[in-house]
């Protein structure tokens, strides 16, 4: 049993390490944000992280954004898999797992000082994760694995003891063989189990950076990010139990599994630290364009584990499990990030915008080399809008377009992302002529996803997942200058 586990087990935990967050960095760091979401080109203390070099042309003195954000995601997996149907508990072959992430406050802040051709700025935000996702009955990877080697080991158990005595009794080997399986097969009773899953994942960024004109229409900026990374990752298979009609006595046996539990609780920390360049062109009185890139972030989080002996035995240096060996420094790179984009004013209270984003995914390395099996980089288009209804509100919606270039090998229920369409709305109400507030929503409308994979333990039988996520958020902000 334990050797059937640790196969199955090297095949199918490639990236746990994701599952509280995604493949790229958050880009919602505001309130304002979620009301428009295509910043790339936007001059504005909120337009910060997207264009840093916009700040440039904000008016000189002191400029703050302090914002929250509340976010809510559910992760579904429907998994088929015939051996579940066994599960005394819920003997269906199809199940439904359910996850739910949960960010209840995501702090940030912006904050500018600007004199004559300079600026100098800084912030604050939650760059990854932000939150923890919780599987309280497991994931149909484990459960899937378990009900395949529980009913291989109880079959060829029971089969070694039924057919010498069909032997014994005049019947020629092969026939013996044949039909002790067949008897095999009819005396299973099936299996339960208890399985559970938590990861947490915050990615804490803090950026400084300045800003300078070289001339009246022209800034550049230059910033450096300091991450840092604190995850945890919990989870355990216990309380294993075989069930099976005893041939001779025709009594249920309940047959607990030792030996084979899976225990794990792991702290991960690390720093990285993220060179960022961008550029921002007033081209006229109705046209802006800008661009970022942010340099790939070497990453390396340091392990605090605690396992059981046979998970330990397992976490041994290049195995699946190895990325939680306790002291082990594991790589988790985050991905570079080019950004351009443009902004268009027909008329003064008007202001409409389009951005694109892509991301260095494949040469980002992480545990495994995984990013291997990226079939392409990720890609976002965005498009927004802003209309001055008058001197104290703005009304404002946006729009993303996320494309992620993940093969079916890099799909696994463990963590998961698909790509989606985000739409956002919201207003900017001003309070005064030096303070304003941010409203902000968005929600993310991601696509279904069915992949099959080979389970290691009952050659010739798929399980099927299929994918589906919800997501939303909403935020509010406080903007002021002096």
């Amino acid at each position: 049993m334990k050797k059937r586990i640790f196969s199955a087990l090297i095949a199918v935990i490639p990236s746990i390490t994701l599952l509280a967050g995604g493949l790229t960095t958050n880009t919602n760091q505001n309130a304002a944000y979620l009301r428009q979401m295509s910043q790339e080109a936007l001059i504005d203390i909120t337009g910060l992280y997207m264009n840093p070099a916009g700040t440039a042309f904000l008016a000189p003195g002191y400029h703050f954004s302090l914002n929250i954000q509340n976010a809510k995601q559910d992760r579904d997996i429907e998994t088929t898999f015939p051996f579940m149907k066994y599960n005394r508990k819920n003997p269906n072959e199809t199940r439904l797992f359910h996850g739910q992430a949960d960010a209840p406050v995501i702090p940030s802040f912006q904050f500018s000082y600007n004199w004559e051709k300079w600026s100098v700025n800084a912030s604050f935000a939650m760059g990854g994760g932000g939150g923890k996702c919780e599987f309280d009955e497991g994931l149909g990877t484990f459960e899937s694995m378990y009900a395949a080697s529980i009913y291989s080991n109880v079959l060829t158990s029971l089969t070694t003891k039924i057919a010498p005595a069909l032997i014994a009794q005049g019947m020629d080997q092969a026939t013996a063989m044949a039909q002790a399986q067949a008897m095999a097969q009819q005396s299973y009773q099936g299996y339960t189990l208890n399985s559970y899953l938590k990861g947490r994942q915050y990615h804490f960024y803090l950026t400084v950076g300045t800003t300078y004109k070289p001339t009246d229409d022209i800034a550049i900026a230059l910033g450096v990010r300091a991450a840092y990374a604190s995850n945890n990752y919990n989870g355990w298979v216990e309380d294993i139990h075989a069930y099976y009609t005893d041939p001779m006595t025709q009594q249920l046996v309940d047959q607990q599994v030792t030996g084979s539990d899976l225990s794990l609780n792991a702290d991960q920390t690390g720093i990285g630290f993220t060179p960022i360049l961008g550029i921002d062109w007033r081209i006229n009185e109705h046209w802006n364009v800008a661009a970022k890139y942010e340099f790939k972030s070497r990453l390396r989080v340091e392990n605090t584990s605690e396992m059981n002996d046979f998970t330990s035995q397992m976490a041994t240096p290049g195995s699946s499990l190895g990325q939680f060996q306790d002291g082990a420094k594991i790589a988790s790179d985050i991905p570079s990030l080019f950004t351009i984009g443009f902004e268009y004013r027909p008329i003064q209270p008007v202001r409409l915008r389009a951005g694109y984003h892509r991301y260095g995914d494949k040469n980002a390395t992480v545990y495994g080399d995984k990013q291997d099996l990226l079939d392409d980089n990720t890609w976002e288009f965005t498009a927004g809008a802003e209309w001055e209804i008058n001197k104290w509100v703005t009304i404002s919606g946006g729009y993303v377009r996320t494309q992620y270039g993940q093969s079916d090998e890099y799909m696994n229920d463990i963590s998961f992302v698909t790509s989606s369409n985000n739409m956002g709305l919201g207003a900017r109400v001003r309070l005064t002529s030096k303070l304003n507030l941010d409203l902000g929503y968005m929600k993310t409308f991601y696509e279904d996803r069915t992949v099959e994979t080979p389970n290691y333990l009952a050659p010739g039988l798929n399980k099927t997942d299929t994918y589906s996520r919800t997501n939303r958020v909403f935020g509010i902000g406080i903007n002021f200058d002096f």
